[in-house]
């Protein structure tokens, strides 16, 4: 997963409170966050403010939510699907990976449900997911049987605006393709509209382009499960080449030469089992982190303070625009190199 929504949480540095709350009506909500508040020591004014911010945040009624604060603002509030384990801690870097395991990889992409009248484009991305839809031309659309002099150039202007519609939704795709650079473009929809939609897309967006089976934008039916379907499948396959390179290449595997090859800027992904509470020893650097302190000592680092593994992970793995996957074919950390 990329982690381009972490990067502003550590323009600042810590102590950062981390919280992890769920429940499902304002007085719960307000009773819980009273029973986390208790357990974060209030030291220095600094600290009241910043738990007086995240007491706003509490109100919004959602299943569960990540908090993530330091110096009286609240940094980072994330909706959570499920109710989390309730958490309420302060450390040198926020504690974000119970948040990202829930959250799953978010994978940027766009779905598309074309028709002979236009499109709706859907674009995940970044933040909430954005919704579009395209018409160009509204006649005519469709073909009759009549007969006549007439009927081979009726149909003809009805492919005409078939392609036409087609143009414009290529030219909107290709412009948020530009945009997020997806990984993945699901396509559903009229085969005559898909067809003509892959004839005008630029290259580079085509060759990203998956066909769903299901949908039309009057019945969306079984096209979110095939979308969701298709998703899950480049994430195995995407997990499994990252693992074949790493096993190919003899990548780093450990926390120490793992971090090492983070401070030299030469991780492509990050693979990890999941949580990591065991300690290491981090820098105010983004990519200060080691096994041992005396090695950030050498690096410069005048004065390293123990982190849990994976948040100094998380930071470096972030800040050197490297990805994070989870999963459960590593035991411990290891690499994917870029070179």
């Amino acid at each position: 997963m990329r982690l381009d929504l972490l990067r502003p949480l550590y323009e600042r540095q810590g102590p950062y409170a981390s919280v992890y709350l769920g429940a499902f009506t304002i007085p719960e909500r307000k009773a819980q966050w009273r029973s986390l508040r208790d357990r974060l020591e209030v030291n220095g004014e600094s600290r009241k403010a910043t738990l007086d911010a995240l007491e706003e945040e509490i109100r919004l009624a959602t299943p569960g939510r990540a908090l993530f604060a330091a110096h009286g603002e609240v940094l980072l509030s994330e909706p959570l699907v499920e109710p989390p384990h309730p958490l309420a801690l302060w450390s040198p870097l926020p504690c974000v990976t119970p948040m990202l395991m829930q959250r799953g990889e978010n994978v940027p992409h766009i779905r598309v449900i074309v028709d002979h009248a236009g499109a709706e484009v859907t674009v995940f991305g970044a933040g909430s997911p954005r919704r579009t839809v395209v018409e160009a031309a509204s006649w005519p659309l469709q073909k009759t049987s009549q007969g006549g002099w007439s009927q081979k150039r009726y149909e003809r202007a009805v492919d005409e605006t078939w392609e036409k519609n087609a143009v414009a939704v290529a030219q909107e795709v290709d412009e948020q393709a530009r945009r997020i650079g997806p990984e993945l473009i699901l396509v559903a929809g009229e085969a005559k509209s898909r067809s003509y939609l892959l004839q005008h897309l630029g290259t580079k967006t085509a060759d990203r382009v998956l066909m769903v089976e299901h949908g039309s934008r009057s019945n969306h039916g079984q096209f979110e499960e095939d979308a969701e379907r298709a998703l899950d499948g480049w994430l195995d396959r995407k997990r499994a080449e990252l693992l074949e390179r790493h096993q190919e290449t003899n990548g780093p595997t450990g926390m120490a030469r793992v971090a090492h090859a983070l401070r030299e800027g030469r991780v492509q992904a990050v693979l990890t089992p999941g949580e990591l509470p065991k300690p290491v020893w981090i820098g105010e650097g983004g990519t200060q982190l080691a096994t041992d302190p005396d090695e950030l000592r050498r690096w410069g680092v005048p004065e390293p303070v123990p982190e849990r593994s994976d948040s100094a992970l998380v930071r470096a793995t972030a800040m050197t625009d490297a990805e994070l996957w989870f999963t459960d074919a590593v035991t411990d950390v290891a690499a994917v190199l870029r070179y």
